[in-house]
């Protein structure tokens, strides 16, 4: 939601209602992830997409149903050999919708998650999508200070669920996870096709992740350019402040002037596992004690230029400073995957390839030489269940 989340915003300002239809489910090939969003205003306007294409026309209409009802539905998308005219998924997965009607200023915790989202303020937007029919919609706002909105008008009838799920809730913001949750009626953890359970799903919002890119070089100005593509939050650092200047990196978030370990020293609060650091600087003074810091901590990936042979003195330098050899394995060295690439342009792709392969776990391997499945990471499989309770998935074509 978050890709259009200054639309909605626009719209909840004027007072306007909408429809918002969100992905909560995939399994197989699906096209998007879950936490994608198409939303669909009282006029008709349409903003932002659940398939790339593939059920747009048909989660329109549920959109305009939903405004029209002021009724919630949760809808299974899949594909049929049987019937290719269908409405379904060409690529062969699945997705579960969850389409919800929103009335400005009708629901506290929906209104917060709106506004919280547009403004960039971490929050976990926790909405129930199967169960007993009275809480199918609510919504909770959770913070890593604050809770708006209620699972229920009669909040006692709920405390022991709510608790829970503003605790769950608030762990899946803190580790930037988007999700299923499946409690029972009293709260606790428990299979999602038991009887009496409640879905929520979970959708988290935390700041963008951080590119840190170390050498003012040329190739550093491409790594930027595709970094924010990425939606990478991209801060340029080299010690020499001839170099280091917003005018040769335009398009990076921050450009700083200091020597990249000092640096690095100084964002331990700021960093986290989906950080990823490129030093490009390929210079022992500057990379040695900036990698010898950048390999203990818990970042998502770590990558430096240079050739094969500055490559093994690197390795010996760090194994000098005491670095273990499962430290030095985490170390991307030449960055980049084995793309021929030449330009700094060319460089920059496969720095991002190499990139996006070890955090989704790909093979790094032309689709083509393979007939298993295009998805690799595991974060796609944590919504694959159906939904159990509440408005019954009609599967289109499934």
């Amino acid at each position: 939601m978050q890709d259009i989340a200054e639309q909605l915003r626009a719209w909840h300002a004027s007072g306007r209602s909408f429809a918002v239809a969100t992905v909560v489910g995939v399994s197989g090939s699906a096209p998007r992830d879950p936490g994608a969003a198409l939303a669909v205003d009282a006029d008709g306007e349409a903003v932002g997409s659940v398939s790339g294409g593939c059920v747009e026309g048909a989660v329109y209409e549920l959109c305009q149903a939903a405004i029209a009802s002021g009724e919630p539905a949760l809808e299974r998308f899949g594909y049929s050999d049987e019937d290719a005219f269908a409405v379904g998924l060409t690529c062969g997965g699945a997705l579960d919708v969850f389409v919800q009607p929103v009335v400005p200023g009708a629901d506290a915790g929906l209104d917060a998650g709106i506004a919280h989202i547009a403004d960039g303020t971490p929050v976990a937007l926790t909405r129930v999508i199967a169960g007993p029919g009275a809480l199918v919609g609510a919504a909770l706002a959770v913070t890593a200070d604050g809770v708006a909105g209620t699972l229920s008008p009669a909040p006692s009838t709920v405390g022991g669920l709510e608790r829970a799920v503003v605790a769950q809730a608030r762990a899946m913001l803190e580790a930037g996870r988007t999700g299923r949750l499946v409690l029972g009626l009293d709260g606790r953890p428990c299979d999602e096709h038991g009887r009496g359970t409640v879905t929520c799903f979970v959708e988290s919002y935390v700041p963008a992740p951080r590119m840190l890119v170390f050498g003012a070089i040329d190739f550093a100005a491409a790594v930027v350019r595709i970094g924010r593509f990425l939606g990478y939050r991209v801060t340029v650092c080299d010690a020499r402040p001839v170099f280091a200047t917003a005018r040769r990196f335009p398009e990076a978030d921050e450009v700083v002037v200091d020597w990249p370990h000092r640096y690095l020293d100084s964002q331990l609060d700021r960093i986290d596992g989906r950080t990823v650091l490129c030093v490009l600087t390929h210079d022992a003074k500057f990379d040695i004690p900036l990698l010898e810091r950048a390999l203990r901590l818990p970042v998502g990936y770590v990558g430096a230029m240079g050739s094969r042979r500055t490559h093994r003195e690197r390795e010996a330098r760090l194994r000098e400073a005491g670095l273990t050899e499962a430290e030095l394995a985490r170390l991307r060295s030449p960055i980049g995957l084995d793309l021929g690439s030449r330009t700094p342009e060319e460089t920059a792709v496969s720095v991002a390839a190499e990139i996006i392969a070890h955090r989704r776990g790909g093979g790094c391997l032309p689709l083509s030489a393979s007939d298993g499945p295009i998805h690799h990471d595991v974060s796609r499989t944590e919504t694959e269940s159906d939904a159990a309770g509440g408005p019954t998935p009609r599967p289109h074509a499934a």
